[in-house]
């Protein structure tokens, strides 16, 4: 399998080897169309030329055609690229775009263009190659990763040494394109490995999607995957289903596995351009370490990885932060792990203070968590995941759960939906903390798990 050193080395060499071989799948008039690898290439080279003079793009992902066309061919015209999602709220648009600073915009939707237009800037700094990922669902909004299309590349091949598809695969994309898990395995994953993409139509066609393109291979985050499962949307020809970005159920594991669907679950950060791990047996939480990345455990557990062809440029504009999390070469991820006797990496916890819901949304819980227990008037509240959802665990204060959600419920409605409490747990006892007071939130986990 050819290690690409970029997007232009990887769409110039399929086109050359492949030329008639089907790059996108996508639905044009009602009907399944494909573009080529030749014309993949050509349109990308023709977006290029398009934005010649051009230094940044601000692109609004929506998972379209012209969208995967619109980001290949920034890049193959020295633009830098910043990605962000095309739902979230104007106001935040605004301030991303402001922080990030570009001189154009791909945007769909005309009113929000009309927005965000006024906040271009024409001496907006470039970056040829580079490309900006918003760290996923954070409410530290504006922390920016910075990669480069040959590190996008190295951990397509990363992955793909270990997990390859044939050519005669289709991949399911329905993932957005903003998040790295998106964009690095369900783009370019099978591109890498010369299969086919097929493009999902939006949510609304979460439901049908998989019938209408017939893929082999999809790559989804727990929360996806169980909706497909629940509402039987996979396809017959499904065999493949990569699953990452969020902790995964045993349940759904095995609904997957009950329809003679190999599950792969995959460990990784934006930071190093996505996954560094991935399983690879019949224990779907033992993963193997990625060839192109050094994993070590420091003495209390945390993850430390070296991936020198994957890691991250740095945090745009914060160099305070970069350097924090990477003290030379070695990213400090905050997640706890441990080897297993076959030398197998598996993941037990997190050491900051980030949760990662079922849809991949993070919450960062020193900002999520104080105006809850302002809200409730106590000390004696933490949030934890549960079943891929967040629930608030609060010592008994007299309160009925109905009671304590009517309280939130202000709070929550400024929330998006995947971010709002969904139970509330009350416990007899203080929360236990440590002895500088932190709250021991494994240990309210682990009581929690044993309810």
């Amino acid at each position: 399998m050819t290690r690409y050193t970029g997007f232009s080395h990887l769409l110039a060499s399929q086109a050359a080897a492949q030329p008639h071989a089907p790059a996108i799948l996508y639905e044009k008039a009602g009907a399944k169309s494909l573009m080529t690898r030749r014309e993949l290439l050509f349109a990308a080279q023709k977006r290029a030329a398009e934005l010649c003079g051009k230094r940044a793009i601000f692109v609004l992902c929506d998972g379209s055609l012209e969208n995967v066309v619109t980001v290949f061919g920034a890049v193959l015209a020295g633009v830098r690229v910043i990605l962000a999602d095309a739902g979230a709220q104007e106001d935040t648009l605004c301030a991303l775009l402001e922080y990030t600073r570009a001189d154009c915009l791909y945007c769909e939707d005309e009113e929000l263009a009309e927005i965000l237009t006024p906040h271009l800037d024409p001496g907006a700094p470039g970056g040829a190659g580079e490309l900006l990922f918003f760290t996923s669902g954070t409410t530290d909004r504006n922390k920016a990763v910075v990669l480069t299309d040959a590190s996008l590349c190295a951990s397509a091949w990363n992955g793909s040494a270990l997990l390859p598809l044939q050519q005669e695969d289709t991949l399911m994309c329905m993932l957005p394109l903003c998040h790295v898990f998106g964009f690095v395995c369900s783009l370019l994953w099978p591109l890498v490995c010369g299969a086919a993409v097929a493009l999902g139509r939006g949510p609304r066609h979460y439901g049908d999607d998989c019938a209408f393109f017939e893929p082999t291979a999809l790559s989804a985050v727990p929360l996806l995957a169980g909706f497909l499962i629940k509402h039987r949307c996979l396809n017959p020809a499904l065999r493949l289903v990569l699953i990452g970005a969020g902790d995964c159920p045993p349940q759904l594991i095995s609904a997957l596995e009950a329809q003679g669907i190999f599950v792969s679950f995959g460990y990784g950060l934006t930071e190093t351009s996505s996954g560094v791990a991935l399983s690879l047996g019949e224990d779907k939480y033992a993963m193997t370490v990625c060839p192109e990345a050094d994993i070590t455990l420091a003495q209390d557990g945390e993850i430390l990885i070296k991936a020198p062809t994957c890691m991250m440029q740095g945090y745009w504009q914060r160099p305070e932060d970069t350097a924090a999390a990477v003290t030379e070469g070695t990213l400090h991820t905050g997640d706890l792990g441990r080897w297993d006797e076959k030398g197998l990496l598996h993941i037990t916890g997190r050491k900051k203070e980030l949760l990662v819901l079922s849809d991949g949304t993070k919450l960062f819980l020193p900002e999520y968590e104080p105006p809850i227990r302002a809200a409730l008037g106590t000390e004696e509240a933490a949030v934890i995941v549960r079943d891929g959802a967040p629930v608030l665990v609060i010592k008994d204060c007299g309160r009925t759960k109905a009671e304590i959600l009517a309280a939130l419920g202000p709070l929550m409605a400024r929330e998006s939906r995947a971010r709002q409490i969904k139970d509330v747990i009350t416990v007899a006892e203080n929360l236990p903390r440590t002895a500088t007071g932190k709250i021991q939130r494994w240990a309210i986990q682990q009581k929690v798990s044993a309810l």
